[in-house]
């Protein structure tokens, strides 16, 4: 006993020497803040001081998007006693087979948040098959709204009934990664999978079995890694499971299926073509927003008008040599940067930002924050879709047969700005959730709705619009977020 106290006053000469060390140099408090900030107490298993913070432990009270609450799938209590001992002896022998591909399975799914893998796959089908417009900010947000009612539920779950790490239980399972600092039961990583597959399944019905293999092998990599119990798999499954029916159900009303059998106006300052994109992806069911026509954009400059004639002139004007030279590298640069799959360079950007404030293993804000950054998206295009089969706006070289823009247009109206809306709404939420880089997500929407113009495919005023109205949507997301419970 005479060891443990000694053990326990030990730590108390790292405060004693600091102390001195203030007392000699006559540091402010504000100097020795950042000490006593960088030398946390040393780990004393029979000390009374708090270890590390539990992840968010109230998150299972948040408000979820697609279920009740986070206790509507509530799970029943986990295995204990005889079936727990068994699971123990699985876990022990699962990590006395570890092979090399068990090793990059665990590695693999273990990298970020439990969405990271799911988002990516997704992402992965919009470049592959030229996917954009409202179907793109659909997939996205149908799959994080899952992923996120899933962490949600599993929080909730994981907290009623505290169920400590298999290796918390028994010190003859050894982890092969960090055990996070929450309950066991049940997996998030399980039941984020399993709804995602789903989702993903229903979404991409070719490729169902191939997210059904994954889902499997994530839940088999937390139990090689030896960070759950397989019941705390199987019930994450259940859970994943229960969620994806229910945003499934809702994807199946949101009115995405709907035919267009109105007729395309003609005359001057029309948009000319034929099969337009998605004319009716303005009257499809919103997140947040009442409808597509709550924020309705004004009406474009009249034909004919000075400011119209102003705009072309503008649009006419920029320079567009192929190879670029000079100044023009810079707005020809920017204009192909943007080009590619707009979700796909915004995804990036909160991934990144993920892992740099360290919300990759806190799995319901990183779940949160990809929820409401793709709700945002999804409500703002819907806003434009409804605008632009509103309006019907000319392209530029609709009205102007001498300007050679970089590609192609889009085909679908110009007013408002696809680039602009998106990027706003994208800009505005990462804005809200990590303010400290505001000015740098404001820079890159600027320059995404500008790409437009110095491609040649868009007037000024599609942008600022556009831009515009993506703020405006974003912020009635934002004020959703903020009472989700999370502050």
């Amino acid at each position: 006993m005479n060891r443990i106290n000694f053990a326990c006053r030990r730590n108390r000469w790292p405060r004693v020497l600091v102390a001195t060390i203030l007392v000699l140099f006559n540091l402010t408090p504000i100097q020795a803040q950042d000490i006593n900030v960088e030398r946390q107490p040393l780990p004393c298993r029979f000390c009374s001081r708090p270890g590390p913070a539990r992840i968010e432990p109230q998150a299972g009270q948040w408000k979820t998007w697609a279920l009740s609450s986070g206790s509507q799938f509530r799970l029943p209590p986990p295995p204990g006693g005889l079936a727990q001992e068994v699971e123990i002896k699985d876990l022990v022998s699962r990590a006395g087979r570890r092979d090399s591909a068990a090793l990059n399975a665990i590695s693999f799914w273990d990298a970020g948040p439990p969405g990271y893998r799911w988002n990516e796959f997704a992402i992965d089908q919009l470049v592959r098959n030229s996917i954009s417009g409202p179907r793109s900010a659909r997939i996205l947000s149908l799959l994080n709204v899952a992923i996120y009612d899933a962490t949600i539920a599993a929080w909730d779950s994981k907290y009623v009934y505290n169920r400590k790490r298999p290796s918390e239980v028994n010190s003859n399972v050894a982890p092969a990664i960090t055990v996070p600092n929450s309950p066991s039961y049940p997996s998030e990583h399980a039941a984020v999978a399993s709804a995602a597959a789903a989702v993903l399944a229903y979404l991409f019905p070719n490729d169902a079995q191939i997210y059904e293999r994954a889902a499997q092998e994530c839940g088999e990599s937390r139990l090689n890694a030896g960070a759950q119990f397989p019941s705390d798999v199987s019930g994450g499954q259940e859970l994943g499971r229960k969620v994806a029916e229910l945003v499934i159900s809702r994807a199946r009303t949101d009115g995405s299926d709907a035919v267009f059998t109105g007729a395309i106006p003609t005359g001057p300052g029309f948009w000319r073509g034929t099969n337009p994109v998605q004319p009716t992806g303005g009257s499809w069911r919103t997140w947040v927003i009442a409808s597509g026509s709550e924020f309705k954009a004004p009406p474009p400059p009249a034909f004919g008008s000075a400011q119209l004639t102003q705009e072309l002139t503008e649009v006419k004007n920029v320079p567009r040599p192929i190879p670029a030279t000079g100044a023009n590298f810079t707005t020809t640069r920017g204009a192909y940067f943007w080009q590619g799959q707009t979700s796909k360079l915004w995804n990036d950007i909160l991934t990144v930002k993920l892992f740099e404030y360290q919300l990759d293993r806190n799995p319901p804000r990183a779940a949160r924050a990809y929820a409401i950054f793709s709700v945002a998206a999804h409500d703002s295009i819907v806003a434009c879709w409804d605008a632009k089969y509103t309006y019907w706006a000319a392209r530029p070289t609709m009205l102007d047969t001498n300007i050679v823009p970089l590609f192609p247009n889009p085909n679908h109206p110009s007013y408002p700005s696809a680039h602009s809306m998106f990027s706003s709404a994208y800009a505005a939420t990462l804005s809200y959730l990590f303010p400290r880089d505001a000015d740098y997500f404001a820079a890159q929407a600027q320059d995404a709705g500008m790409s437009r113009l110095w491609a040649g495919i868009h007037y000024r005023s599609d942008i600022e619009v556009g831009l515009e109205v993506g703020r405006a949507v974003a912020q009635k997301v934002i004020e959703w977020a903020r009472n989700d419970g999370s502050q």
